[in-house]
């Protein structure tokens, strides 16, 4: 650890790093992770969680979670929760681009077997029927109307116009709508971009996973979550498309125009805020919610196509939504601090809601064992199934990571690796890929993150989540 951040780090505990405030930091920066995760961190993951905890009012703590690397603003796997009553702030920076991008896992009561009979089948259809890739249009057009209702109603909208059922709401984040969106905080060029994309996957690390549980960590908690070893699995992670990115955009430039106007010095432009309580960051998080919205119905959408093509090759073999959470947003939640119930707006970028057993926002079902936690590994290698912790609420508001986390860029990837042949190796191990992007396969090779495996004994180790099953993939379709 040679830079002048890394230097600042203490060692508390085998998974736990703090950095002491100074100069114009607020509170400690906090950093879960093995001491091997920590060295091969970017530099500036430290230098922007030590900007994260110079903004105002900020509780606690600036986190990062072990899969942290470099992001706009916030690194992603950052977590941050600001108090309203104290002037804290909302950042755009903070929830990311991609708003409410997340993971859903559905189960099949297939086994692998079943699978390896009709794999290249399946493969294909599902490739042929979920539209991936950069700019992928879906067969749905939204009117002005009907983009509005689905701003508002997210996967419940989807529901009610036959994607799905009632009974997956019960496994969705805010039971599948988030309260508060204002549809109307969202300009005409964010609709405009998301009329056609509603049921797709998208590019960069989206995808939809077939995976075999090859291992189960915790009996009881696999138990309520209805998966046992040999099972095979759906994962679906992708998020609000054009729309959510647009919001990030165009209420960054806003933030970044109207912060002095509220006497905030930004650390860095990319840090970009507004109060909570003005006029832009009660707009902001109108227009964000709706973006969660969006991420949720799209979501909803791919798991009804996914449903489809399932049945036509496994009709007695119903797909069940064992629970869908989002990564990159920022949630009004209570937490406890220092003794007391606070009213927090939390930013979670790349990073997971992760409550604990007996929380009152989880399914009856799962309150017992807690919260599912879904980390998505990176193509070809595995992904896990964790569940929440009561501790997580005192560690990181009850937070934890979200993947592997990038290890190089995606340039640095395609002048590494060619698809085809990462296709190919995969191929060689019984791993299906189907892609409309060879350069997007380079870019998202597996050696390109981390390992999945070590952040996620990382995270389990520090008491963020624990393990409960791993996931292998037998077919990746990606963006």
């Amino acid at each position: 650890m040679s830079n002048i951040e890394r230097e600042q780090l203490v060692q508390v505990t085998d998974y736990r790093w703090e950095m002491a405030p100074r100069e114009k930091m607020a509170v400690p920066v906090v950093i879960f992770a093995s001491r091997e995760l920590v060295e091969a961190m970017d530099e500036r993951v430290f230098e922007q969680a030590r900007n994260v905890a110079m903004l105002p009012g900020i509780v606690k703590a600036s986190h990062a979670m072990p899969d942290a690397h470099w992001g706009y603003g916030f690194p992603i796997g950052g977590v941050a929760a600001f108090d309203p009553e104290q002037g804290g702030v909302v950042s755009a920076g903070g929830v990311g681009f991609d708003i409410s991008c997340g993971v859903r896992t559905l189960l099949t009561g297939l086994r692998r077997a079943e699978i390896e009979a009709r794999a290249e089948r399946l493969a294909d259809s599902l490739a042929a029927n979920i539209p991936a890739g950069l700019g992928s249009k879906g067969l749905i057009r939204l009117n002005d109307k009907e983009m509005t209702a689905m701003l508002a109603g997210g996967a419940r909208w989807a529901v009610e116009r036959g994607y799905g059922s009632e009974a997956d709401l019960e496994r969705i984040e805010e039971r599948g709508c988030m309260a508060g969106a204002e549809p109307d905080q969202v300009s005409p060029r964010a609709r405009e971009r998301q009329r056609q994309e509603m049921g797709t996957l998208g590019s960069g690390n989206h995808y939809l996973e077939v995976q075999e549980v090859s291992e189960v960590f915790d009996e009881a908690a696999a138990r309520a979550y209805g998966v046992q070893e040999g099972d095979v699995v759906v994962s679906i992670h992708c998020g609000s498309r054009g729309l959510g990115h647009q919001i990030g955009t165009e209420f960054l430039k806003r933030m970044v125009v109207e912060a002095p106007k509220h006497g905030i010095q930004l650390p860095d432009r990319e840090l970009a805020c507004a109060p909570l309580r003005s006029k832009l960051g009660q707009a902001y998080l109108g227009a964000m919610r709706a973006g969660i919205n969006c991420a949720l119905a799209n979501r909803q959408i791919v798991t009804h196509l996914t449903r489809e093509m399932f049945e036509r090759l496994f009709p007695d073999h119903p797909l069940r939504l064992l629970y869908d959470v989002s990564h990159n947003t920022c949630k009004e939640e209570w937490h406890e601090v220092e003794g007391q119930r606070r009213r927090l707006f939390v930013h979670r970028k790349g990073a997971t809601r992760a409550f604990g057993p007996g929380h009152r926002e989880l399914p009856e079902a799962l309150r017992p064992v807690g919260q599912p936690v879904l980390i998505g590994g990176s193509m070809g290698t595995a992904s896990y199934i964790l569940r929440g912790t009561t501790e997580s609420e005192t560690l990181a508001f009850s937070s934890a990571c979200h993947g592997a986390g990038r290890a190089m860029s995606r340039r640095a990837a395609t002048r590494k690796w060619q698809g085809s042949r990462v296709v190919s190796d995969l191929a060689a191990r019984g791993i299906l890929i189907r892609s409309p992007s060879m350069r997007g396969v380079a870019e998202e090779a597996p050696d390109a993150y981390k390992d999945v495996s070590e952040v996620v004994e990382s995270a389990h180790r520090a008491g963020l989540a624990r393990k409960v099953a791993r996931l292998v993939p037998l077919i990746c379709i990606k963006g």
